[in-house]
Protein backbone atom coordinates (compact mmCIF):
# COMPACT_ATOMS: atom_id res chain seq x y z
CA UNK A 1 0.00 0.00 0.00
CA UNK A 2 1.41 3.71 -1.11
CA UNK A 3 0.75 6.84 0.44
CA UNK A 4 1.13 9.77 -1.79
CA UNK A 5 1.60 11.77 1.22
CA UNK A 6 3.94 10.17 4.21
CA UNK A 7 3.48 6.74 5.16
CA UNK A 8 2.11 4.74 7.81
CA UNK A 9 4.38 4.69 10.87
CA UNK A 10 2.37 2.48 14.45
CA UNK A 11 -1.24 3.95 12.94
CA UNK A 12 -0.11 7.78 12.35
CA UNK A 13 0.23 9.55 8.97
CA UNK A 14 3.84 10.56 9.40
CA UNK A 15 4.76 13.11 6.27
CA UNK A 16 8.05 12.73 4.16
CA UNK A 17 10.92 14.26 5.96
CA UNK A 18 11.53 17.67 4.23
CA UNK A 19 8.56 17.48 1.66
CA UNK A 20 7.14 21.47 2.56
CA UNK A 21 10.73 22.35 2.09
CA UNK A 22 11.96 20.58 -1.18
CA UNK A 23 10.93 23.67 -3.20
CA UNK A 24 13.77 26.00 -2.86
CA UNK A 25 15.33 29.15 -4.44
CA UNK A 26 18.66 28.91 -5.78
CA UNK A 27 21.01 32.23 -6.73
CA UNK A 28 22.68 30.24 -9.87
CA UNK A 29 24.66 32.66 -12.40
CA UNK A 30 23.22 35.76 -10.24
CA UNK A 31 19.54 34.64 -11.35
CA UNK A 32 17.17 33.35 -8.84
CA UNK A 33 15.90 29.50 -10.00
CA UNK A 34 13.18 27.27 -8.17
CA UNK A 35 13.78 24.18 -7.97
CA UNK A 36 12.01 21.41 -6.60
CA UNK A 37 15.13 19.25 -4.85
CA UNK A 38 15.49 16.48 -2.63
CA UNK A 39 17.72 16.53 0.37
CA UNK A 40 19.91 14.66 -0.83
CA UNK A 41 20.49 15.43 -3.99
CA UNK A 42 23.73 16.69 -4.92
CA UNK A 43 24.24 20.46 -6.54
CA UNK A 44 25.91 19.11 -9.32
CA UNK A 45 22.52 16.56 -10.10
CA UNK A 46 20.28 19.46 -9.35
CA UNK A 47 22.71 21.76 -11.73
CA UNK A 48 22.71 19.38 -15.03
CA UNK A 49 19.64 17.78 -14.69
CA UNK A 50 17.39 19.90 -12.90
CA UNK A 51 18.22 23.51 -14.18
CA UNK A 52 19.88 22.47 -17.49
CA UNK A 53 23.76 24.05 -16.95
CA UNK A 54 25.47 20.88 -18.36
CA UNK A 55 28.42 22.67 -18.04
CA UNK A 56 28.67 21.10 -14.93
CA UNK A 57 30.70 18.05 -15.59
CA UNK A 58 30.10 14.57 -13.44
CA UNK A 59 33.62 13.03 -13.49
CA UNK A 60 33.90 10.96 -10.83
CA UNK A 61 30.92 11.75 -8.52
CA UNK A 62 32.88 11.14 -5.41
CA UNK A 63 34.90 14.75 -5.21
CA UNK A 64 38.47 13.55 -6.77
CA UNK A 65 38.56 14.93 -10.02
CA UNK A 66 36.94 17.92 -10.07
CA UNK A 67 35.34 18.22 -13.10
CA UNK A 68 32.24 19.42 -11.29
CA UNK A 69 33.73 22.74 -9.60
CA UNK A 70 31.62 25.35 -9.30
CA UNK A 71 31.86 28.57 -7.58
CA UNK A 72 29.75 28.99 -4.31
CA UNK A 73 30.21 32.35 -2.74
CA UNK A 74 33.25 32.98 -4.78
CA UNK A 75 35.19 29.83 -3.29
CA UNK A 76 35.42 26.65 -5.60
CA UNK A 77 34.08 23.92 -4.44
CA UNK A 78 33.42 20.04 -6.02
CA UNK A 79 29.20 20.49 -6.58
CA UNK A 80 29.01 16.74 -6.32
CA UNK A 81 30.12 16.80 -2.73
CA UNK A 82 27.81 19.61 -1.77
CA UNK A 83 23.84 19.02 -1.05
CA UNK A 84 21.83 21.26 -2.93
CA UNK A 85 19.45 22.41 0.16
CA UNK A 86 22.94 24.03 1.58
CA UNK A 87 23.75 26.61 -0.87
CA UNK A 88 19.83 27.78 -1.08
CA UNK A 89 21.43 31.13 0.66
CA UNK A 90 24.30 31.54 -1.30
CA UNK A 91 25.29 32.73 -4.70
CA UNK A 92 26.69 30.10 -7.06
CA UNK A 93 28.60 30.89 -10.17
CA UNK A 94 28.86 28.06 -13.04
CA UNK A 95 30.48 28.29 -16.22
CA UNK A 96 27.85 29.06 -17.95
CA UNK A 97 27.79 32.08 -15.84
CA UNK A 98 30.93 33.06 -16.91
CA UNK A 99 30.50 34.77 -19.84
CA UNK A 100 28.68 37.81 -20.67
CA UNK A 101 24.80 38.30 -21.41
CA UNK A 102 26.27 39.00 -24.95
CA UNK A 103 28.10 36.27 -25.91
CA UNK A 104 31.77 37.68 -24.99
CA UNK A 105 34.09 35.35 -23.44
CA UNK A 106 35.30 35.45 -19.44
CA UNK A 107 38.97 36.05 -19.86
CA UNK A 108 39.95 32.83 -18.41
CA UNK A 109 37.99 31.12 -21.39
CA UNK A 110 39.64 33.30 -23.88
CA UNK A 111 42.80 32.41 -22.55
CA UNK A 112 42.26 28.91 -23.12
CA UNK A 113 40.65 29.56 -27.07
CA UNK A 114 43.69 31.78 -27.52
CA UNK A 115 46.25 28.85 -26.63
CA UNK A 116 43.81 25.96 -27.49
CA UNK A 117 44.50 24.72 -24.11
CA UNK A 118 42.70 21.41 -23.79
CA UNK A 119 42.82 18.11 -25.79
CA UNK A 120 39.06 16.50 -25.19
CA UNK A 121 37.62 19.38 -22.83
CA UNK A 122 35.51 17.32 -20.34
CA UNK A 123 37.25 18.38 -17.42
CA UNK A 124 38.03 22.30 -18.87
CA UNK A 125 34.87 23.62 -16.97
CA UNK A 126 36.47 22.35 -13.64
CA UNK A 127 39.76 23.59 -14.49
CA UNK A 128 38.03 27.31 -15.41
CA UNK A 129 36.34 27.58 -12.38
CA UNK A 130 38.93 26.19 -9.90
CA UNK A 131 41.08 29.05 -11.97
CA UNK A 132 38.51 31.84 -10.83
CA UNK A 133 38.13 31.20 -7.42
CA UNK A 134 41.97 31.26 -7.30
CA UNK A 135 42.79 34.05 -8.98
CA UNK A 136 40.13 35.95 -7.00
CA UNK A 137 42.55 35.40 -3.80
CA UNK A 138 45.80 35.84 -6.22
CA UNK A 139 45.54 37.71 -9.05
CA UNK A 140 48.77 37.46 -10.07
CA UNK A 141 50.43 34.08 -9.58
CA UNK A 142 53.37 32.63 -10.86
CA UNK A 143 52.99 29.38 -13.04
CA UNK A 144 53.53 27.47 -9.49
CA UNK A 145 51.31 29.11 -7.41
CA UNK A 146 48.26 28.54 -10.16
CA UNK A 147 49.31 24.88 -10.92
CA UNK A 148 49.32 24.59 -6.94
CA UNK A 149 45.92 26.64 -6.67
CA UNK A 150 44.28 23.94 -8.93
CA UNK A 151 45.87 20.65 -8.16
CA UNK A 152 42.62 19.80 -7.73
CA UNK A 153 41.46 19.10 -10.83
CA UNK A 154 42.62 16.28 -12.54
CA UNK A 155 42.63 15.49 -16.94
CA UNK A 156 42.48 12.29 -18.08
CA UNK A 157 44.83 13.47 -21.12
CA UNK A 158 46.84 14.12 -18.92
CA UNK A 159 48.03 17.83 -20.96
CA UNK A 160 48.50 20.06 -17.77
CA UNK A 161 51.44 21.76 -19.20
CA UNK A 162 49.05 23.10 -21.77
CA UNK A 163 46.52 23.57 -19.80
CA UNK A 164 48.84 25.40 -17.23
CA UNK A 165 49.48 27.63 -20.23
CA UNK A 166 46.40 28.58 -21.38
CA UNK A 167 45.39 29.24 -17.60
CA UNK A 168 48.03 31.52 -17.51
CA UNK A 169 47.05 33.49 -20.50
CA UNK A 170 43.74 33.61 -19.00
CA UNK A 171 45.01 34.85 -16.04
CA UNK A 172 46.99 37.92 -17.93
CA UNK A 173 43.99 38.54 -20.01
CA UNK A 174 41.97 38.74 -16.27
CA UNK A 175 44.84 41.05 -15.10
CA UNK A 176 44.34 43.18 -18.44
CA UNK A 177 40.50 43.38 -18.04
CA UNK A 178 40.92 44.27 -14.01
CA UNK A 179 43.85 46.50 -15.38
CA UNK A 180 46.19 44.86 -12.53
Amino acid sequence: MTFSAGYLFRGLMVHGAGAGERLITLNVNGQPRRVDAMKQETLAWTLRYKLGLTGTKLGCDRAECGACTVLIGDVPHYSCSVLTHTVRDRKVLTIEGLATDEGTLHPIQQGIVDEQGFQCAFCLSGFVMATAGFLKTNPTPTRLELAHGISGNLCRCQDYDKILTALMRGAENLRKVNHV
